[in-house]
């Protein structure tokens, strides 16, 4: 096999070379891939975990569960912040959670999956580089985040021993189509055989198109119901209880199959109350470069209605934001949501360094439709999330009781944590 890697550096000029938005639908290469690498039924249990809002989520909690319960985990979600490592996890019995893999250990698999199948597109080749370390590492569990949709999904192309469905919202409709009904269809094609399917309370109409998929493949379709409030949970906000619910329910399934009991309610604790995912209602102490910071990464309206949600149960009134997010999300009025529980609290609205990012002057204008006109255009450049954060922490309101909201895009959250990478870390790992 000749080598076309040598360092992680090579590697990452490969998937940059990719694009990182670039697709080409299809599952042909996929297929063609995994066969070649004996992937098709890989030798471990699969999850794969789709929906438009918590789908990474829920994969933490259900790898968490998993680790709490003994098993060698690998987790794979989608995007990153900062590294594509932080996309490839891996967690054994005795880790509180599931750690990047390291970039040194890629270079040998990441030449198999080239010499297999040298044209794959960004996800596709992170999603085979994945199985590929998972099967290497002897995981006994692998959690599967979709990427988009479900149909094409990288993901759908390896055998699924589960499958569990998020929420599903209006999200990418200029790919998956305009309409709900559109969006539904296209991940609940991702049900390709008997294997269970999993599911929280859904829109109507997205319920009746996975159940009617479930059912003409005699797949077990379970409804799962939101854990107790009471539950401690390693994510916060209501509507984690939802996402929780569903790791638990689809845990609860996966557990026969890896050996592993169903009822042990001490490891379910456990798992659940460890779980970690940066920049979902991520508190972020002050310094001298920013204030208290509350990081979410709410982009559209469904996302944005459940952080206002979780923010008013705390009781929460954030001494203001900053705020940017992508051209091509339904914006507008996750946008207007935002500016309007924020009532007199200023908004900074900062351009992302992304060629898909909407301008700060239109958000801002948009915003400012809604009085009074508290949210400020900054200008273009590396330096506006620099002066978005020096004017935040000029703020008198911003205490750690009434933090300084981040949110909009996760692109946003990644400028950040790009120059504060500490915070990508659990807590107890850092």
């Amino acid at each position: 096999m000749s080598n076309t890697f040598s360092t992680p550096a090579d590697i990452q000029r490969h998937l940059d070379s990719l694009g990182l938005f670039h697709m080409d639908m299809g599952l042909g290469r996929m297929r063609r891939a995994l066969a070649a690498l004996d992937l098709a039924r890989p030798p471990f249990a699969v999850a794969q975990v789709l929906g438009t809002n918590g789908k990474g989520s829920t994969s933490s909690f259900l790898a968490s569960l998993a680790l709490a319960h003994g098993c060698r985990v690998g987790l794979y979600t989608s995007p990153h912040f900062v590294s594509p490592t932080e996309r490839i996890r891996i967690g054994g019995p005795n880790d509180a959670a599931c750690a990047p893999w390291p970039a040194d250990d890629w270079v040998e698999p990441a030449n198999q999956v080239m010499a297999a199948a040298p044209d794959l597109t960004y996800f596709e080749f992170l999603t085979v580089l994945a199985l590929l370390g998972f099967a290497r590492k002897g995981v006994e569990l692998a959690v599967l985040e979709a990427g988009l949709g479900g149909k094409y999904d990288a993901t759908t192309a390896v055998a699924a021993d589960l499958i569990c469905y998020a929420p599903i919202a209006l999200d990418h409709k200029d790919i998956l189509g305009p309409t709900l009904a559109d969006i539904a269809a296209d991940k609940a094609a991702a049900i390709r055989s008997g294997a269970p399917v999993c599911s929280v309370a859904q829109f109507p109409e997205a319920a009746k198109i996975l159940e009617r998929e479930a059912r003409s493949h005699t797949a077990p379709f379970i409804r799962a119901c939101p854990v107790a409030a009471d539950t401690r949970l390693g994510l916060s906000g209501p509507h984690q209880r939802a996402n929780a619910g569903l790791a638990l329910t689809a845990w609860r399934e996966l557990a026969p199959m890896l050996g592993k009991s169903a009822d042990d309610t001490k490891a379910q604790a456990q798992g659940l109350a460890q779980a970690f995912m940066p920049g979902r209602l991520q508190r972020v102490p002050g310094t001298d470069q920013y204030p208290p910071l509350l990081l979410d990464g709410a982009h559209n309206p469904h996302g944005m209605a459940a952080l206002i949600k979780a923010l008013r149960a705390e009781g929460l009134q954030p001494a203001g934001a900053v705020f940017s997010c992508l051209a091509d999300k339904d914006w507008l009025p996750a946008a207007q949501m935002l500016k309007h529980y924020l009532g007199e609290a200023p908004m900074f609205v900062v351009t992302l360094g992304n060629h898909r990012a909407a301008t700060a002057q239109d958000i801002a204008a948009a915003c400012n439709a809604l009085p009074p006109a508290t949210a400020q255009a900054l200008p273009e450049g590396s330096q506006g999330l620099a002066k978005a954060l020096e004017l935040a922490r000029a703020l008198p309101a911003a205490t750690e009781a009434r933090p300084v909201l981040m949110t909009g895009s996760l692109y946003l959250l990644s400028e950040f944590f790009t120059q504060h990478p500490q915070w990508l870390l659990q807590p107890q790992l850092q």
